[in-house]
């Protein structure tokens, strides 16, 4: 079933004709891998307009919403049913009857085909279901695990978010390195509040500026109470100095902003047994359009994350200006680089010290770090990336 599909028109060209499971993108609501997803197929878009001997076609197990790019001669739209076991039974059979309409297939998640008659690349976004088994649903971890390995085996070629995803790839699943491509996330704020709706979002959860920020899902992997250890420490020190000051300094918050993800009952008791526990403050979920001004509010944001693929809340909080302190570990210190502190994540007195020091920096010290910040953000770019995805799907 076509739809949303206007008429081709005729070239000399000799055509290249692409295939797309953009299903990823396909949601109302976008997170994660939908967000990428999304972002690559509008570059893919751009770069494909004049582009007469491309032709792209984006497979979806349903209509297509709104926001996706629109249709045109060289750009369209196939619903394929049935939508249950898609991946399994509709797209297979489509693959096989369509086999000398595509000369390549590419989808954004990590499950491909179970048989396709039609070369393709994979995405994968990280391996963490590898490392952290115990935070997935059971049935989540089977469809990953092994679904995955077989997808990553056959694909021509695979892309990931990060040099540190690619090397995972590489050794877990015995690809070579040349068969990985790295096309990097990049992050674009939303459209910021208006002002007095700002201020009322800030007065609604008693924020005051130059606190300590967590932004993001709040799930075990994140280390979310080894934060609140280290946060105790930095406040208990701070608490010691101000015996000797004639001005105490004041303690800052920290602000924990983010819906609850799964397990998180213990991290719930952590914060209400906190000493500290009037300080700490949780937001549950932020609405995009306040974003931007929770990190231009903070001292520093953090991310301890045990194993991140990529990690967006690094590369949101440099693009407000804010510096983070990140785990020293996976992907997080390619993405924040020399634009940040890098700290063990289970070490609390280390963190601790990053965040006095953040607190201590000069006037000069801050303003080399904004530098830092601007030139490691310039390295991440939604049109690069797409642009490497598009070039790996010509080669093939």
């Amino acid at each position: 079933m076509i739809t949303d599909t206007p008429t081709a028109t005729s070239s000399t060209t000799t055509l290249r004709r692409i295939a797309i499971d953009a299903n990823e993108a396909n949601v109302i609501n976008r997170v994660g891998s939908n967000n990428y997803a999304f972002a690559i197929l509008q570059e893919l878009y751009i770069l494909t307009s004049k582009r007469k001997n491309l032709d792209v076609t984006i497979l979806l197990s349903s209509p297509k919403v709104a926001d996706l790019p629109k249709a045109r001669a060289n750009w369209r739209y196939m619903v394929i049913k049935p939508a249950t076991l898609w991946t399994k039974w509709a797209l297979p059979i489509h693959l096989l009857l369509h086999r000398r309409d595509y000369q390549i297939f590419f989808t954004f998640s990590h499950y491909g085909p179970q048989i396709s008659s039609v070369p393709y690349v994979s995405s994968v976004m990280d391996l963490a279901y590898l490392h952290y088994p115990e935070q997935f649903k059971p049935t989540d971890l089977l469809k990953l695990r092994d679904w995955t390995a077989r997808t990553v085996k056959f694909a021509k070629k695979v892309v990931t978010i990060s040099q540190f995803s690619k090397q995972e790839i590489v050794k877990h699943y015995h690809r070579q390195s040349k068969d990985v491509v790295v096309a990097y996330p990049s992050f674009v704020f939303a459209k910021s509040a208006e002002y007095q709706h700002s201020r009322e979002f800030f007065a609604k959860h008693k924020l005051q500026s130059n606190y300590f920020l967590y932004l993001g899902t709040l799930q075990p992997r994140k280390n979310i109470i080894g934060l609140i250890e280290a946060y105790e420490e930095c406040a208990r020190k701070l608490a010691g100095a101000n015996l000797k000051r004639s001005r105490p300094q004041k303690i800052p918050q920290l602000v924990i902003a983010g819906k609850l993800g799964w397990l998180t009952t213990e991290l719930q008791e952590r914060i209400k047994r906190s000493p500290f526990a009037d300080k700490i403050i949780t937001t549950g979920f932020v609405a995009d359009e306040f974003k931007r001004a929770l990190y231009q509010h903070a001292v520093a944001s953090l991310l301890l994350s045990f194993y991140e693929g990529f990690g967006i809340p690094p590369l949101e909080s440099m693009q407000a200006g804010t510096i983070p302190i990140v785990a020293n570990n996976s992907s997080l210190r390619e993405v924040v680089g020399q634009a940040g502190f890098l700290v063990d994540e289970k070490n609390s007195h280390q963190i601790s010290d990053a965040m006095i020091k953040v607190l201590t920096l000069s006037h000069k010290e801050k303003l080399k770090y904004k530098t830092a910040m601007r030139r490691q953000v310039a390295k991440f770019s939604w049109e690069k990336s797409a642009r490497i995805v598009l070039e790996t799907l010509e080669k093939i």
